[in-house]
């Protein structure tokens, strides 16, 4: 799952990139439909929104679904757990290897000298040190190449929901990425208002990327946010008492 910081990094980037394509879109020269509309500046808690146009429709999309449920999100964020695999590996190597050692200073911390169980215990927490940083890098790297990922496909996607919404009347499209009081959204009805799926499906033609396949058959979209290291937390390395 993506952080709550990488969270707000992402919802700052829907609100500057979509409103940019709909504040440029509104400034050519369109129908009346397509005039242009102000609304508040946005924040990062907030959900973001954007102004297409003099439509009376007022419409939602979740974003986060929309850029991994496109067969280019599928494609490349399936291609980057695969890239992270042998980082996760490693750590769970390091994890299992800090366990083992706690569980021997459990076991065998009363049967061994003092000079031998200082030796343990030193080793213990030189192995956790490095194995948090260890976490730690591997948490941030995976977070800025998944945020590379959704910028990428979002910048590409921000005019097609332009286009969607005022070809479709649309007065307002609104982020239901988070759910309410995250969002200012408290309700709406997903089968008469969101128009995820059409916008998938349109920015899918338009990247002419296929589908991805498995053995089975088409994958299916992927919603799920991707995942980062996050390896078992080890337990603590004081002596028993």
């Amino acid at each position: 799952m993506t952080s709550k910081f990488l969270r707000s990094v992402l919802a700052i980037a829907v609100v500057s990139m979509i409103s940019a394509f709909a504040q440029t879109s509104a400034a050519a020269p369109t129908s009346a439909a397509s005039s242009p509309a102000t609304g508040s500046p946005a924040t990062p808690a907030a959900s973001p929104t954007i102004a297409t146009g003099a439509g009376s429709k007022i419409g939602t999309i979740n974003i986060e679904q929309a850029v991994v449920g496109t067969n280019e999100g599928q494609r490349d964020f399936e291609a980057l757990r695969k890239k992270l695999e042998p980082k996760q590996n490693e750590l769970k190597g390091q994890n299992d290897e800090l366990e083992n050692l706690q569980k021997q200073l459990q076991t065998q911390g009363d049967k061994l000298n003092e000079d031998a169980r200082a030796t343990l215990v030193k080793q213990i927490e030189t192995k956790k040190k490095s194995f948090d940083r260890s976490v730690q890098d591997a948490q941030e790297d995976a977070q800025n190449q998944q945020k590379e990922i959704f910028q990428r496909i979002l910048q590409k996607m921000a005019p097609v929901i332009v286009k969607h919404a005022q070809e479709g009347g649309f007065a307002m499209i609104v982020d239901t990425s988070n759910p309410w009081p995250q969002s200012p959204v408290l309700w709406y009805d997903g089968e008469k208002s969101d128009i995820t799926k059409a916008v998938v499906d349109l920015y899918n033609t338009q990247s002419g990327v296929a589908a991805p396949t498995t053995a089975g058959g088409p994958a299916k979209p992927a919603t799920p946010k991707p995942t980062t290291p996050k390896p078992a937390a080890p337990k603590s390395t004081e002596p028993p008492k």
